[in-house]
């Protein structure tokens, strides 16, 4: 260890203090759940206390801090209340995400601890979000994002350390390498001899720190901080450490042998850092003894109240999955919400991909906090849908093209929206979603829950369905809205026309909710229609009546309205009257404006381009029926894509999505 002349003394008694604090959290879960006091899930942090309280006199409540499930150490040196961590991992309402994020989800903004995940690997494109709205709004604050040396595997981190070195973000990786990727050994997972020397791959540098060391890892990390809060992009940290303990739970380390365990326990810096203090003369056993009852006694009453704390209780199970919580759909529900008023102001010609351009437009007029990320947005190719025409000129960094990197890109969105940014995200084709699913629905849509509305996010992601032209395959062209419909806490719409393409858009701009658009690559360009100039907003969950009608009502959304409005024409010649309703919005469902049609025809066909099996459409009849069983004049029914990849053919696509005639025809059935 380091002369002590190398660290400030009253620095090396807080980072003691904190280490105290820390050792002290960690007995006490360990001894509540050997007891069976306490019942969650834990994973021991002991031997890397070093680390966060080395950091914790660097850094103020300003600077970002995201972490892991083995990241409770973290969190009490960031400033997490103790109380309330122990609230939340007990799943009490006074914790400090009022008992819906557990152990491993703890989010505390007043402290700068903006996330903890559970899937490995997975903070990192989110702490570049958070690290990304410092650096647009100008601020001097560092984001540190803590992930073990296992995550170093993971595609997320490398997708993350790239787009961090293009942008020169202010932004710390910090691989608490601990020598156990969960159950196995770094020679077992990696050839790599270190992962600090990765950085230099991405532009940027890496260092490697003694974090048993208090002294030189504070002083490194030190130099670290200040030179990625002066503005100089990214910086990655290997902190060498070891666990003491088991991959999860309590019980004996059974990963190191008996010489590794002795070493490991030579090294442990908690009584290592004591020792230090004694033997430089800068505390004396009675101020170390004064230091440990302190950190002792207030974890004791930290565990004490959160004991008392009531259990959060069902009464609380549709609270947070949205800002309303009458969004959420239940059994039965038949919310009523109020149409847009008619637009009666000045119009302009435009095909949705113009539409789309516009709301963008006036949306970076509107609110400062709005900017846009995806791949190819920038000139001079403006998107490949051509929705970015000219924009980086005149919005500079607020127009961000990104690497071809989708984790990178919604995670980026993620985090700076957990600040109170409105980032819009770009993903090429909804296809790719697979690609990013992890941060859209185990991240974004899940947040608001987690934390207990304690941090929400306020993204949109756009994205298109390329089916129902041919040519593009089954990789560009399946309709995937049912995948992420499963998912609570995102909001879902599909506009049919270019104005519904501007109107919605804005609505999930300014939404405090994570939004998803979908357009239709077949409406991009070959629609267009007058669209109101301004600001104009379609409010979410409001379905519209595209054609009245008598004796059925066709129920859909996208580029099929158009299918079903011909399939309606089509019919009316057989005296035929089909009522088409426009869902527009997929979540919020408008089901009062569904339930309303259906009492008035008796009848109902669901039709959408994506999968017919598992499709929205059968979750739309099933409800229909449940709702207004003996009312039907014939059971309702749904009309979806038939249960293949669309093909590549034109012949085999056009016949496995519904189109007028084959709408029409099942119509027909249905009215036999």
């Amino acid at each position: 260890m380091q002369n002590d002349t190398a660290i400030d003394h009253d620095t090396l008694r807080e980072i003691y203090r904190q280490m105290s604090r820390i050792h002290e959290v960690d007995k006490a879960i360990q001894s509540g759940l050997s007891s069976g006091k306490f019942q969650f899930t834990y994973w021991p942090l002991t031997g890397q206390e070093c680390i966060p309280a080395s950091i914790a006199p660097l850094v103020t409540n300003e600077d970002h801090m995201v972490t892991i499930y083995r990241g409770i150490h973290d969190q009490v040196a960031k400033g997490v209340p103790l109380k309330g961590l122990f609230a939340e991992a007990l799943g009490r309402v006074d914790g400090v995400n009022k008992g819906k994020g557990g152990s491993p989800h703890i989010s505390d903004p007043s402290s700068g601890s903006m996330l903890t995940t559970a899937i490995v690997g997975a903070g990192a494109p989110i702490a570049n979000g958070l690290a990304l709205a410092s650096k647009m709004r100008g601020t001097r604050a560092v984001t540190i994002v803590n992930f073990g040396d296992g995550a170093t595997s993971i595609g997320a981190i490398h997708e993350a350390m790239n787009l961090a070195g293009v942008w020169k973000l202010p932004v710390i990786f910090l691989c608490q390498n601990n020598q156990m990727g969960e159950y196995t050994t770094i020679p077992e997972y990696t050839a790599s001899k270190d992962f600090a020397s990765r950085a230099e791959g991405y532009g940027f540098k890496g260092a490697i720190l003694d974090g048993n060391d208090p002294v030189a890892f504070h002083n490194g990390m030190k130099s670290v901080i200040d030179e990625v809060r002066n503005g100089n992009g990214p910086v990655f940290v290997e902190a060498r450490t070891i666990r003491l303990g088991p991959h999860a739970g309590v019980g004996d380390t059974n990963h190191l042998s008996k010489e590794d365990l002795a070493a490991a326990k030579e090294a442990w810096p908690v009584p290592r850092t004591r020792a230090l203090l004694l033997e430089q003369g800068i505390c004396t056993e009675e101020e170390l003894a004064d230091i440990d009852s302190a950190a002792k006694a207030e974890v004791q009453e930290a565990v004490a109240a959160a004991l008392e704390s009531e259990v959060t209780g069902e009464d609380e199970m549709l609270l947070d999955v949205y800002a309303d919580p009458s969004v959420v759909p239940r059994r039965g529900q038949r919310e009523k919400r109020a149409q847009e008023a008619p637009h009666k102001g000045e119009t302009r010609e435009m095909a949705m991909f113009e539409a789309v351009q516009d709301a963008q437009e006036l949306a970076l007029q509107l609110d400062d906090s709005v900017f846009f990320l995806g791949e190819d947005i920038g000139e001079p190719a403006g998107g490949v849908f051509k929705c970015f025409k000219g924009m980086q000129s005149k919005w500079g960094e607020r127009i961000r093209p990104t690497p071809i990197a989708e984790q990178a890109i919604i995670g980026a969105a993620t985090g700076a929206a957990l600040v109170g940014m409105r980032p819009v995200a770009e993903i090429m084709f909804c296809d790719f979603i697979g690609v990013c699913m992890d941060q859209i629905t185990n991240h974004a849509a899940k947040q608001r829950y987690m934390s207990g509305a304690a941090t929400h996010v306020p993204m949109t992601v756009r994205t298109i369905a390329g089916g129902g032209i041919g040519g593009f395959g089954a990789q560009h062209s399946q309709s995937t809205e049912a995948t992420l419909l499963h998912y609570p806490g995102l909001k879902v719409v599909y506009p049919s026309t270019p104005t519904e393409a501007k109107g919605l858009l804005l609505s999930c701009i300014f939404d405090d909710d994570p939004c998803i658009q979908f357009e239709s690559m077949m409406l991009t360009y070959a629609l267009r229609e007058e669209v109101p100039v301004g600001d104009y907003r379609i409010p979410l969950g409001v379905a519209k009546v595209k054609r009245e009608g008598t004796d059925i009502s066709l129920i859909t959304y996208g580029w099929q309205v158009m299918h079903c409005l011909q399939a309606a024409e089509e019919l009316a010649k057989e005296g035929i009257s089909a009522e088409v309703i426009d869902l527009r919005t997929l979540l919020p469902l408008d089901y009062d404006r569904i339930l309303s049609s259906v009492e008035k025809t008796g009848r109902a066909l669901v039709v959408h381009a994506a999968t017919e099996f598992c499709g929205l459409g059968s979750e739309i009849a099933s409800t229909i029926n449940e709702e207004l069983f003996g009312k039907l004049k014939a059971p309702a029914s749904r009309f979806g894509a038939a249960y293949a990849p669309i093909a590549y053919s034109k012949t085999i696509e056009t016949a496995q999505i519904p189109h007028a005639g084959t709408i029409a025809a099942r119509v027909r059935e249905l009215l036999k």
